[in-house]
């Protein structure tokens, strides 16, 4: 399939070379001509023309937005949504609130254009094998765009949850999720490093993953953290948010749903702010594992 990539971070780089790889051709958008000339050594058409690269995907048209959440979606629609037409279909990549999904969807369907959010889990290296993907839209665009969901996610790994907005609602929630999982593994190790004993992290990081109740990617990180870090003195103590932790305890009060420990796990990425903490730079240092977020040194 023909596609459109814009934004060539560090996930959309991946996702392109992802593409490439399982037989795709992707033609990038770049405003930087020495960015484009230095992608072609990784077979990456790029260009500064949002016109040539729409006329450049066949037929119907797919382009796929790899941009932070907020303006600089709603810029990049305007800029491509005059060389698009009826049936043609942009996907939303990125950690976009879902309202505003539902939003342009209702929008772009007046030109007949199809809107759909993807939701992307796996971080960076994620994206370059084999990610996640929650999916919103309707069946049948869907049903056009799966063989390619399927091409670039892992084994069973992508899912259309809904209609227009429902991929970056699910995200929201996943990424929820994710905050109140790496809240309880920083505490326990905290509670460990204040502990009577002297522990090999990294050992026993390994020993939980193996057959333990709380085995997971997070705590296969953890250990690869210790590993490499040792008592994390290279790590400052300030997590970032990116957003979507906050969306979802905003979306449960207006719900009148109780979130107590992703609602905590935010609270704890504020305070991080304000205090030096040795859970804090774990959750820091874990963020940078998966998702290349960087960490303040301290």
């Amino acid at each position: 399939m023909d596609i459109g990539l814009v934004g060539l971070g560090k996930m959309g780089y991946n996702l392109a070379l992802n593409m490439i790889e399982k037989g795709h051709r992707v033609v990038a958008y770049s405003r930087s001509n020495s960015k484009a000339e230095a992608l072609k050594a990784d077979g990456l058409k790029a260009t500064a023309d949002p016109a040539y690269l729409a006329g450049s995907l066949g037929k119907k048209k797919v382009i796929w937005l790899m941009v932070p959440a907020g303006e600089p979606v709603n810029q990049m629609i305007e800029l491509f949504k005059p060389h698009l037409s009826g049936g043609d279909i942009i996907i939303d990549g990125g950690n976009s609130h879902y309202r505003d999904s539902i939003r342009r969807s209702e929008m772009l369907k007046e030109q007949g254009i199809d809107y759909v959010d993807a939701g992307i889990s796996g971080g960076p290296e994620g994206a370059r094998r084999s990610p996640c993907m929650m999916i919103g839209s309707s069946p049948e665009t869907y049903s056009y765009l799966e063989a390619l969901f399927i091409d670039l996610c892992t084994e069973d790994g992508c899912l259309r949850v809904g209609g227009a907005g429902a991929g970056h609602f699910v995200k929201m929630v996943h990424n929820g999720i994710e905050y109140g999982m790496m809240q309880a593994i920083a505490e326990g190790f905290e509670l460990l490093e204040q502990g009577p004993y002297e522990i090999d992290y990294p050992a026993l990081s390994g020993l939980w993953n193996t057959g333990s109740v709380i085995r997971s990617w997070l705590v296969e990180l953890t250990g690869q953290l210790f590993s490499e870090n040792p008592g994390l003195a290279n790590i400052g103590p300030v997590i970032g948010s990116s957003g979507t932790g906050l969306w979802a305890v905003e979306e449960a009060l207006q719900q009148k749903i109780p979130l107590p420990v992703i609602t905590s796990a935010l609270y704890t990425r504020y305070r991080s702010e304000q205090e030096n903490s040795f859970s804090a730079r774990l959750v820091a240092g874990l963020r940078y594992q998966f998702g290349g977020h960087e960490v303040e040194k301290p």
